[in-house]
This record gives structure tokens, sequence and C-alpha cells, in this order.
């Protein structure tokens, strides 16, 4: 059958809380789409509250889902979300990844509750698709990274991951960041541990792809339409600078760079804040580069295997 012959259905969700506009391939024997499957757990609906928590986090959930099918990352088989709320009496609900299955704490779909959280970790940047595309990155991590030939040229980029994880992490929080961590790391959480360096910096790649083929897809085409000069970064930034994609990634980076630097500029306009808080190492696009390269073979292989 052609695929213009094919019909779909409405995925069982639309009527959901979770309101899923999505579409299932009618002769699929399942009646839910691929991110509504991924469902592992779901908050109680019985509450009142709940349904418009998970409607927020299905949303996210999807543009994630979205993304990972559009780089051509394996979906079907992982990973699950448990979509939990703290009980009142505790204990909160911890957002995670462990063995396959992320768990996304939805307290964090109200407003004010995760507002309060950002101030608390002195964070520029808060967001709940942002926790679903970090905890994405943990997940991913351990399909295309350990036990591969990635894991060398990992630990030279990201650090060994080998030292206790619980360790680092209760330091981190301790201590604080390196007063330099700015030159090597996208947020001062990421210099917490090289799984979180990861983590974030993958979370940070997917927001750049999805923003990114946004504006093109309305036109605004960051690497031919914003009159912006730019000092740009140049082949010796890459972690591999004879990698055959290397010129193309460039391209990406620099024009990430001017556009954002447009959007903070109509932000500041408005009297907001920035809309994208961040600067850039050449140790960032490098880690960046890294990620990038990583699914792009994933991708290769996978179609190589259709």
């Amino acid at each position: 059958m052609a695929a213009s012959d094919k019909t779909y259905r409405r995925c069982a969700n639309l009527d959901s809380p979770s309101g899923c506009n999505w579409l299932v391939d009618s002769a699929d024997e399942q009646t839910l789409c691929k991110s509504c499957r991924m469902d592992r757990t779901i908050p109680d609906l019985s509450v009142p509250a709940n349904a418009e928590c998970l409607r927020r986090a299905s949303i996210a959930q999807r543009r994630l889902v979205s993304m990972l099918i559009t780089l051509g990352l394996p979906v079907d088989d992982g990973p699950k979300f448990d979509l939990l709320r703290s009980p009142e009496d505790g204990p909160r609900v911890m957002t995670g990844h462990a063995n396959g299955v992320i768990t996304i704490n939805v307290d964090e779909a109200e407003d004010p509750t995760r507002e309060k959280i950002r101030e608390e970790m002195h964070e520029p940047y808060r967001t709940l698709l942002g926790h679903f595309r970090h905890e994405a990155g943990h997940y991913y991590w351990d399909r295309l990274i350990r036990d591969t030939p990635w894991l060398a040229e990992f630990r030279q980029i990201f650090g060994d991951e080998q030292p206790d994880y619980a360790s680092s992490l209760q330091a981190h929080y301790q201590n604080g960041p390196a007063s330099d961590w700015q030159a090597s790391f996208v947020s001062a959480y990421a210099s917490s541990h090289p799984w979180e360096d990861w983590a974030e910096t993958w979370a940070h790649y997917l927001h750049m792809v999805d923003t990114f083929d946004t504006a093109k897809s309305f036109g605004l085409d960051p690497r031919d339409s914003i009159d912006l000069h730019i000092e740009p970064f140049q082949s010796d930034a890459l972690f591999n600078p004879q990698n055959r994609d290397g010129r193309s990634f460039l391209n990406f980076v620099n024009s990430w760079t001017r556009l954002t630097a447009v959007m903070n500029e109509l932000s500041r306009a408005m009297g907001l804040a920035d809309f994208y808080p961040f600067t850039f190492s050449r140790v960032m696009v490098a880690k960046l580069h890294f990620i990038h390269s990583v699914i792009a073979q994933s991708c290769a292989t996978i179609a190589k295997a259709a």
C-alpha cells in the first residue's frame, strides 16, 4: 500500500485529560499513539488538579517524542514514562531515569511550583519540556554510549563517569560549582558529574534543533535571513575537525548564535528576561558536536539495518 493510501484514526487518548492529537495507522492493532504507549503510570485522575498537570506533561512528552522520531532515534521499545504527583504528606517525587523508565514529577506542570524551584536552584531556565529532554539524555546514554565504542571518546570530552555519582551530586549541592564552570559547561548542574553534563548538553541539543527547525518552518532561516555579525566558531571547536559533516554543524551552531541574539533583543524590547540565557564556549561546541555525531551514527545504523 502506498503511503498516500493509508488511513488513520485518532489516538484513543484524544478525549482523555492528556488531549492527545496524534494519529494511529488504521492497520495497527494499537489504539494509542507511539507517545501515549510509552506511559507506564499517570497521576490519579480522581484528583481534579491532576488532569491539568497530565495535560501539560503530555504536551511536553509528545514534543520530546516527536523530536526523537524526527532525529531517527529508536523509540519503539522505550523509554517508558511514570508521570507522578507528590502526595501531600510526602515523600516528594523525584524526577529521574532508571532502567529505561523516566519519572517526571508533574507538580512542576504548575508554574508557581516550578518557578519556586527554579529560584531556589538559582537557575536561569527551567521548563517541563526541559526535564523530559534531560532525562531522555540519561536514557540514550545507556543505549548509545554505555558498552559501545563511543565510551572512550565520551570520557575524553565529558570526563570519567565512574566516580561515585551520588557523592558527586552531594558535593555539588554542598559546595556549588567551580567559579569558572561557564568555560566548559552549559549549566552549573552539568558540572556536577559527566552523566549530568551529557544529559544537560543532550537536552540543549534538542532545544536547539527543535527551535531552529521551528523558525525555519515559518520562513525564518537564520543562515541567510538575519543580518548580524558574530565571531563564528571554526573547525578547531569541533570534537573531530575531520568529521565529514563538521562544516554543516558549524553553520548550524553559528546560525543559532545569530538567531538567539535577535530573540534576546526582542525579549528585551518587551521588558522580559532573555529568551536564551546561555553562552557557548569552544568546549561546549565540541560536546554538542559529539552528541550530534552519536545521533547521526545511530540513525545511519538503524537505516542500514532496515
